[in-house]
C-alpha cells in the first residue's frame, strides 16, 4: 500500500528476460530484499539489491498495464511502501494500474501548473471532479472532467511538480492511471446487490396489488 507521494526519482536502466534495474540512489540505503516500491505507480517487489539501485522482476500484465515496458522512458517515480505509523498525506494507492493514459496539455496558471490527461473509456467511470487519481504514482485530485471520465484536469503545485517527472513529460507522453480503489468497490457492490425492477406484476406478488 502507498500514498501516492512521491519521495525520489529514478531511472531504469534496462529490462531484461523479465527482470527490471532500477537505479535509484536516494533511496537504495533504506532497502531491503522483498521491500515493496512504486515505480512509476507500479508494485514491484526488490528481488535484488545493487551499488545503485535494485532488480525486479516484472510480468508480462505488468507490461502490458503500465508504461515500465517502454524505451526511452524518463525518471520514474518512487515511493517506498506505506509503514504503520507513517502519516497519510495523500490517499490510498495500490500499486496496481489499470490503464495507461496520455498527457494532453501542461500550462502554468496562477503560480500552479494545470495538466490534462486522457484516459481511457473503460476507465472514465471511476474519474469524478474533486475525486482522487494517481498518475505515474502521484496522488493528485481531479479538478475538472468530462461526462465519460475520458478527458480531466487536475492542478498541480510547484513542489509537486518540481519533485516527480511531471517535469520531464511531453505532451503526448504516457502516463500509468490508478483509479481510486473505493470507487471500485462501490461499483461492485451496487451491481452485486441490484434490486429487482418495481412493476405491477412485483407489486402484486409481493402483497400490494
Amino acid at each position: 500500500m502507498f500514498t501516492g507521494l512521491i519521495q525520489a526519482l529514478g531511472k531504469i536502466d534496462r529490462y531484461n528476460n523479465g527482470k527490471l534495474t532500477i537505479n535509484c540512489p536516494e533511496i537504495l540505503a533504506k532497502l531491503a530484499i522483498g521491500d515493496s516500491v512504486a515505480v512509476n505507480g507500479v508494485c514491484l517487489t526488490v528481488a535484488e539489491i545493487l551499488s545503485k539501485g535494485f532488480v525486479a522482476d516484472v510480468s508480462p500484465e505488468t507490461l502490458s498495464r503500465s508504461n515500465l515496458g517502454q524505451s526511452n522512458l524518463p525518471p520514474v517515480n518512487l515511493e517506498m511502501a506505506l509503514a504503520v505509523g507513517d502519516r497519510l498525506g495523500g490517499h490510498f494507492v495500490t500499486g496496481h494500474i489499470d490503464a495507461v493514459g496520455t498527457l494532453c496539455t501542461s500550462a502554468i496558471a496562477g503560480g500552479s501548473w494545470e495538466i490534462s490527461f486522457s484516459a481511457p473509456v473503460e476507465l472514465g467511470r471511476y474519474i469524478i471532479s474533486k475525486g482522487s487519481v494517481a498518475i505515474n504514482g502521484i496522488s493528485l485530485t481531479v479538478s475538472a472532467c468530462n461526462s465519460l471520465g475520458t478527458w480531466f484536469s487536475t492542478a498541480v503545485i510547484p513542489h509537486t511538480y518540481e519533485s516527480t517527472n511531471l517535469k520531464y513529460l511531453q505532451m503526448g507522453s504516457s502516463v500509468n492511471l490508478e483509479a481510486d480503489m473505493l470507487g471500485k468497490y462501490v461499483e461492485k457492490f451496487i451491481k452485486s446487490n441490484r434490486q429487482p425492477e418495481i412493476t405491477s406484476d412485483f407489486l402484486a406478488e409481493h402483497g400490494w396489488g
